[in-house]
């Protein structure tokens, strides 16, 4: 991303039951520089919670967060946060006033608005954003457009643009958790997805944002084992380009347990951005592989790092996340930090 690119949201499915660790893999940390990027999220403060799948950019000198609406219901949805420096957090606003009525009619009992996804395109600002409920596939990605951030504008508005993609309960995805992609070649795609059939993308039309009016092609990025399901959560896609590869970041188990949750967040790559994408070891990301960047830990205070999305500032690139803390009752808390890529090109998180 750019300065005015952005990260995700997502507010996961739930299931039940505890999953299986995987066969994801953990880098080592390589020895820390002398100007390598320091940790940041020991000084952080002001309005960090609750933030739930929080998505980055910048505009002009102001950083700001969108999060998934907790609490559920009707009511005000999208709230966002701004930062000068992006250590304290001043609480904004909302981007809706209410739950759209396409989306109450498109999905019955949907519980609010979840996953934020928010990227500068063609002169406007672009935020996806999905409804869904609970352990349930009917879910519905929409689109709201700005031409600015900054809320004292005379231009600030945002303007809903209505449904981009749905699934149905008899579908093998789930249209949730989107995330706006731009590729070296200018092409736009949408990548999305969780537990059914895994993570998917498809390409947008590159002047509405929404589906391609030819290329239908769905394809499959990331998936976890199907045989077991408690061994199938994974969602929060989120993809970067750089240097030559395409990043796919996601989320591995279980979101949404407070203090009890234990998400953790990998990563694989490709030369091409719809695939296949392979960890570390090049073991495919379809088959259940991921090399991890943020690790749960349930003997520590932060649990359950996930959601996450990548904030490209300049030369810095920031991975920005939520995790649990466990000294508050596990309330669902803002956390960035800064990457280090290795040698080898491989990111690694200095939390």
């Amino acid at each position: 991303m750019t300065k005015h690119d952005a990260p995700v949201f997502s507010r996961r499915a739930a299931m039940q039951g505890t999953l299986l660790a995987g066969l994801s893999i953990t880098l080592p940390l390589e020895a820390a520089r002398a100007d390598a990027p320091q940790a940041i999220n020991p000084k952080m403060n002001g309005s960090i919670s609750p933030v739930h799948d929080p998505s980055a950019i910048r505009q002009g000198d102001t950083y700001y967060v969108f999060s998934t609406n907790l609490g559920g219901g009707a009511g005000a949805q999208i709230p966002w946060r701004t930062s000068k420096d992006l250590l304290t957090w001043d609480k904004g606003g909302y981007i809706f006033s209410d739950i759209p009525e396409w989306a109450t009619a498109a999905v019955p009992g949907t519980g609010g608005i979840w996953a934020p996804d928010v990227s500068f395109y063609s002169g406007k600002f672009w935020l996806y954003y999905a409804c869904s409920t609970f352990g349930k596939n009917r879910s519905a990605i929409g689109l709201a457009t700005n031409v600015t951030l900054d809320p004292k504008s005379p231009d600030f508005r945002w303007q809903d643009q209505g449904l981009v993609f749905e699934s149905e309960e008899s579908d093998d995805f789930n249209a949730i958790d989107p995330n706006h992609v731009v590729d070296k070649n200018g092409r736009r795609w949408l990548a999305f997805g969780s537990f059914w059939g895994g993570l998917k993308m498809i390409e947008l039309d590159p002047a509405t944002g929404k589906p391609h009016p030819t290329n239908k092609q769905m394809f499959t990025l990331a998936k976890r084992p199907t045989d077991n399901p408690l061994n199938d959560a994974i969602e929060a896609a989120f993809v970067i380009e750089r240097n030559g590869f395409y990043y796919l970041f996601c989320a591995f188990d279980f979101c949404c347990r407070g203090a009890d949750s234990n998400y953790y967040t990998v990563v694989g790559r490709s030369p091409s951005i719809t695939g296949p994408y392979g960890d570390a070891n090049r073991f495919a990301m379809s088959t259940g592989n991921g090399t991890v960047v943020l690790k749960h830990d349930p003997a520590t205070r932060w649990r359950g790092p996930g959601g996450a999305s990548i904030l490209r500032d300049g030369a810095q690139d920031y991975i920005v996340y939520h995790a649990y803390d466990a000294r508050r009752d596990g309330a669902p808390t803002l956390r960035i930090a800064p990457l280090v890529w290795s040698a080898d090109g491989w990111p690694q998180a200095l939390t």
